[in-house]
């Protein structure tokens, strides 16, 4: 009895013992099968052969329907062991009209005792097929007895060129690759770490040398980066970038942008900026070009400015748009002179009136009824002092004083649009605030992404914030519809069978070279149709030389943009016909009798 039962515990051990083996061999089994199979497999790869990494492509960036504006093209980095170029002047002579390389440049590439060294960066696979053909034919066409002379150093490493099939025509904003392929500037740097795909690794042979062909063989597949889809569109796009680059060429301007916006959702259906540059060339541009002027450039708006404080005052029930004041040439205020563009006797204008042909004593008087601290806090509501969130890299705040150091005069300079600056990315929200009835909704370029296998994640739509209520909104536009008539600063921006409303703006510019006024900023920012606003467009140029008016180089920029995105978009013509607020006081008791008269029929 006592034998068996010793027996038994005996096998009862020896089970037990042979289950903790079978499960620690198991658990190793799935540690190597499973959790770290790579890691394994890279480890057995390294003492067989040689491994290599293998480059993700990078994601494209593709207009609002799918247009390529950056793409990933593939391509070979061309390196030698310099050890296996026996001659290199006849390696130089071969491979010098394949790479479209200097001979005598090539030839100190090959000489040497370096095991690797690059020759070429993203040559085509087309370059370096015909350069291993060449090599093997001259090779084949030794004897043996000149066996040694061959050339066996060349070989290739997969990479990707960054190519923009549409050249400049959005390089401020897509921005630059650096030579290692992570982004530099634009949307290319800031949404990097989404365009940035996952390298892979890849083991190959090598025989004198270089890697033989077809012993390749896979290890971890690389992860191509994710597609970004913009809102933007590249033929309102291209529209837009001629009509500034010819404005700013024509006016001898420093610069100029225009912003096309979809004013309910804060879409950027353009975004076109000049002079500029060649992202494919981006690490050999000035860093100057390669600014995002729409959002690092902040300057005083002047008059476009002046939409705000009528609106607040609209708001605040301290005006209507029909409100009578004596508009003088000059003003004085506190110990500060202030005058209207055009000398002018005295007029007694509407609020309307003082918009139409932007008077600063005017608004002035229109301003001063209001606390300092409600402009101040209508102007913070627009956004002017803070960014807009529009994603772009390097925003800028602008800049708006607080209330506490305004001196006596800041209130009459803010009023009319000088004293504080914003960028154009800003001044745009500002009208697309107006345009849509008084909510302000956050500027976007992104539309969404798509991952690999192509399914396509629309973006978060953009916030709002009530800013002014959507009767001020609708005054403000059409007050603003007097400013594109015979009658305002912009008649040149009226377009044909729509009705326009915007506002002109031509203000003293900061030189930063010597921190004073220097110059002008003209402007013209607008939206059509004015009953029911479907796009905005702002024109921004600076430092134009000669005639700087905002109507006179702004406005027609304006029409021909706005004319083609409405034609695009299949916009049709207005219907309703603007009955226009009175301009002045004679106008404004006209329309009072012809009232009276209707009352009585």
């Amino acid at each position: 009895m006592g034998d068996a039962r010793l027996t038994r515990d005996r096998i009862r051990w020896l089970s037990i013992i042979v289950l903790i083996a079978l499960a620690i061999f198991a658990a190793r089994f799935v540690d190597i099968q499973a959790l770290n199979s790579s890691d394994y497999t890279l480890r057995a790869a390294s003492e067989m052969t040689s491994t290599r990494t293998m480059l993700a492509a990078r994601g494209a960036i593709t207009d609002v329907n799918g247009i390529e504006f950056a793409r990933s093209i593939a391509s070979v980095n061309i390196v030698v062991n310099q050890k296996l170029i026996p001659n290199p002047l006849k390696a130089a002579q071969i491979a010098s009209p394949i790479l479209g390389v200097p001979v005598y440049d090539l030839k100190v590439a090959l000489t040497g005792k370096k095991l690797w060294t690059k020759v070429v960066s993203e040559a085509t696979p087309a370059q370096w097929n015909s350069l291993k053909l060449a090599i093997s034919n001259y090779n084949d066409s030794l004897s043996r007895s000149e066996s040694q002379k061959k050339i066996y150093g060349f070989s290739a490493e997969r990479t990707y060129t960054r190519d923009y099939p549409s050249g400049s025509l959005l390089a401020s904003l897509l921005g630059f690759v650096h030579e290692d392929g992570t982004g530099a500037a634009g949307l290319e740097s800031s949404m990097n770490s989404v365009l940035q795909g996952v390298d892979g690794k890849y083991t190959y042979e090598s025989g004198f040398g270089a890697e033989i062909p077809g012993s390749q063989s896979e290890l971890i597949a690389a992860q191509a980066g994710t597609t970004v889809r913009l809102t933007i569109d590249r033929d309102i796009q291209w529209v837009a970038a001629k009509a500034i680059s010819d404005a700013v060429k024509a006016s001898h301007a420093i610069s100029g942008t225009v912003i096309v916006m979809d004013p309910k959702t804060g879409q950027i259906l353009a975004h076109a900026t000049a002079p500029t540059f060649d992202p494919a060339k981006g690490s050999s541009i000035s860093l100057d070009l390669t600014r995002n002027p729409s959002v690092q450039d902040a300057y005083e708006p002047g008059s476009t400015g002046k939409v705000m404080t009528m609106a607040a005052a609209i708001e605040e029930n301290a005006i209507t748009p029909t409100s009578i004041f004596t508009v003088p040439y000059s003003l004085q205020v506190s110990n500060g002179t202030f005058k209207d563009h055009e000398r002018h006797p005295t007029q007694r204008l509407t609020t309307s009136g003082i918009l139409a042909i932007s008077s600063n004593t005017g608004t002035i008087k229109i301003g001063a009824k209001l606390d300092n601290n409600i402009l101040h806090d209508y102007l913070k509501k627009f956004g002017v002092g803070s960014s807009t969130n529009s994603g772009l890299p390097g925003e800028s705040n602008g800049k708006l004083p607080d209330v506490s150091i305004w001196s006596g005069t800041t209130a009459p300079t803010v009023a009319f649009g000088q004293g504080y600056s914003l960028t154009a990315m800003q001044a745009t929200s500002i009208f697309a605030t107006i345009a849509n009835a008084g909510l302000r909704v956050s500027p976007t370029v992104i539309a969404g992404t798509s991952d690999a296998s192509g399914h396509f994640t629309p973006a978060d739509s953009q916030k709002s914030t009530r800013v002014v209520s959507a009767e001020t909104a609708a005054k403000l536009r059409l007050m603003m519809e007097s400013v594109v008539s015979a009658n305002g600063t912009a008649p040149e921006a009226a377009i044909p069978g729509y009705r326009v409303a915007g506002k002109t703006g031509t203000a003293m510019r900061v030189d930063p070279a010597c921190s004073c006024y220097h110059g002008y900023t003209a402007s013209f920012i607008g939206m059509a149709p004015t009953d029911a606003p479907r796009y905005v467009v702002s024109v921004t140029i600076q430092a134009p030389q000669g005639i700087h008016w905002g109507g006179t180089l702004g406005a027609p920029v304006f029409k021909k943009v706005m004319a083609f995105v409405l034609a695009s978009k299949h916009i049709a013509p207005t219907k309703t016909k603007a009955v226009a607020y009175p301009l002045n006081e004679a106008q404004l008791k006209k329309a009072a009798r012809l009232a009276a008269v209707k009352v009585k029929s």
